[in-house]
This record gives structure tokens, sequence and C-alpha cells, in this order.
């Protein structure tokens, strides 16, 4: 898991060098002539996050509506909905499992234009869509997902702004060296994991582009450290949740730079009257506020801070695990493929 992590930066020069021979090009000329009404993706586990992620650059920069799909509607349920005019886009790492291939079948056989985005360029569920994109990751060995959910991250970006016409690597040419930047500091997010080493229950935070981290950050902690986890958008959060909030509950919020970091002010000070321990990962002045934090380089705009969010969390999950006595290379009752129906 710490090689993965560490591979990242690396993995995302090599996506933003090789886009077109990823099959980025011409999935986004695939998409451009079928002109969509509409985008539907599937997706389970940490590819999830990366598809919500995608939701969001859907409905912001293409104006277009955009929905996470249920697999058993399909599987299970036998549904056949109409999808003329639909683009269904299914990720996973490594697109092997029934379900995912199934509802991208089913898609194609109703008239919806699909794209596959995987690690596997020889798996099946490339095979079932029209177009695949290849996130380019390389061989990942670790239970837990990170270098090739960053990936998946950044190849869908550059595949939506290459259907805009946009040259998307040009606006993620600094994450890399900003990636670097964030894993030199592995000491500090080390540290922090001592802060939390007993703790048994936890709450995750943010809102927009950065709710997707909140999520991917939960369930990282939960598969490889077994603290109960729960992710909440800033705005869900205050709608209930926030009474389970007291100083024995850590709160990890993100506080990223923009839009959904702005919307996230409501929310900080509402913890701070439950007296929560709020650990903040984002822009420096969000960070000065919490009790701890972590502060994120600047030179990336919002829709790509994701893919610098998530790293502290990466690291917070691996050093948590071993502070725990765990090892996040083994997580219990788990393995690298997870076939579902």
């Amino acid at each position: 898991m710490a090689a993965e992590i560490a591979e990242q930066p690396e993995v995302w020069r090599r996506l933003l060098a090789d886009g077109p021979a990823a099959g980025i090009d011409a999935a986004a000329d695939a998409i451009r002539r079928r002109r969509p009404r509409a985008v539907l993706f599937v997706a389970r586990g940490t590819s999830d996050h990366a598809a919500l992620y995608a939701k969001y650059l859907v409905e912001i920069r293409h104006g277009l509506p955009a929905g996470l799909v249920s697999p058993s509607t399909m599987t299970a349920y036998g549904a056949r909905p109409d999808l003329r005019d639909v683009l269904m886009i299914g990720i996973s790492q490594s697109g092997g499992s029934p379900d995912l291939v199934r509802s991208l079948q089913v898609a194609r056989e109703q008239g919806a234009l699909t794209v596959a985005v995987t690690n596997d360029a020889t798996s099946a569920l490339a095979k079932t869509a029209h177009e695949h994109v290849d996130v380019l990751a390389g061989r990942e060995r670790s239970v837990a997902a990170t270098k090739s959910y960053t990936a998946q991250l950044l190849a869908l970006y550059l595949l939506l702004e290459r259907v805009r016409d946009v040259d998307g690597a040009a606006a993620a040419a600094a994450l890399p060296d900003l990636g670097d930047a964030l894993l030199a500091r592995e000491a500090e997010v080390a540290e922090l994991a001592q802060r939390y080493r007993f703790a048994q229950r936890l709450l995750t935070t943010a809102r927009g582009y950065s709710y997707p981290t909140a999520r991917e950050a939960a369930l990282k902690l939960m598969e490889t450290s077994y603290v109960s986890a729960q992710a909440f958008s800033g705005a869900d959060l205050l709608h209930g949740p926030l009474a389970l909030v007291d100083p024995q509950v850590p709160v990890l919020a993100v506080v990223a730079d923009g839009v959904g970091g702005a919307a996230m002010e409501d929310v900080l000070p509402r913890l701070a009257e439950r007296n929560a321990d709020v650990c903040c990962v984002g822009h420096p002045g969000a960070v000065s506020r919490a009790a701890v934090g972590f502060a994120l380089p600047g030179g990336a705009p919002e829709e790509l801070s994701p893919l610098l969010e998530i790293v502290p969390f990466q690291l917070l999950a691996l050093h948590l695990a071993v502070a725990r006595g765990g090892d996040p290379d083994a997580p219990r009752g788990l393995s690298k493929i997870t076939e579902t129906l």
C-alpha cells in the first residue's frame, strides 16, 4: 500500500502524457457524436466514489443531468430501462465484477452509448463497452485501492474535458509535482495517526467536489484500520447526524479552496459548538481554525483538488492501521477483486 501511494504522481504523469493511447480521445469523440441527454455511472466500492466525482463534473461543467446506477435493478430485478440518448460509464479497477458487466450489457442493449473506465484493457467490462479508457495505473497489488482511484479521477476529468473540446492535461499539468510535495510530508500524517490510534468511530465530511474524498477517506479507514467511519456531506451532517458529534468522535473535514470549501464555512462553527475534535485537510486558512490539520498546497483548481485531498487520508489509513497493530496489506475478510451479482 505504501509503495502504491508513492507511485501516484508518476501514474498521473503517465496518464497526462499518454491520454490518447489510453483511449480518451476515441471515447470523447464517440460521446460528442452521440450528444447524450443524460449520463449514468455504474460502479462499486472505491470506484463508486470516482463515479460520484464525475457526476459533479458532468452536472457542473456539462450542464447535463447525471446519476449513479443501482446495478441490482438490472441484475437482480431484471429492469430494462429505456436508455436511448444516454451515456453510461462503467468504472472498475479490475473490470471483472459480474454486476457491472451485466449493467453495461443491458445499457448497450437498451440503446445507451457505453464507456468502460478500468485498469485492465483485457477485462470483461472493457470488452463489453463501446469504448474503453485505460487509467494506466499499472498492476495494483494492495487490497486497498489507492493509485487506481486517483488514476480514475484523472482519467474521468481528462475524458469529460475532452468532450468539451478542452485540453484538461494543461490544467492538470502541475498535479504530479504537487503530489510529490504532499508525499514528502508523510511524517506529518504519521503524527496525526497517533492522535487517532484509539478512536473507535469517526466522521468524515465535505461538500462539492470534495464530498467523494470524504466518502473514500471513510472507506479507506474502515477497510485498513477497522474503525467505524461514516461520511456525510456537510449539508446532510446538519440535518440530524450532527447529534452524533461529541468530543470523543473525531471529525475529518475536507475544506478545499473553492465553492465547496466555502460551503463548509457554515458547518465548521456548528462542529465547534459540539466541542468536536476536528482535523481539517484543505486550504491553510481552514486548517488554522481546526484543532489539527494538513494544509494542501495551492496551484490546483477546485475540480482537481480531490486528487490531492485524498493522499493525506490514504497515508492516514496506512499509518493508523500500523499503529493499531494491523496489516493494511492484508485486511481481514477482503480480497483484491470483489465479484458481486
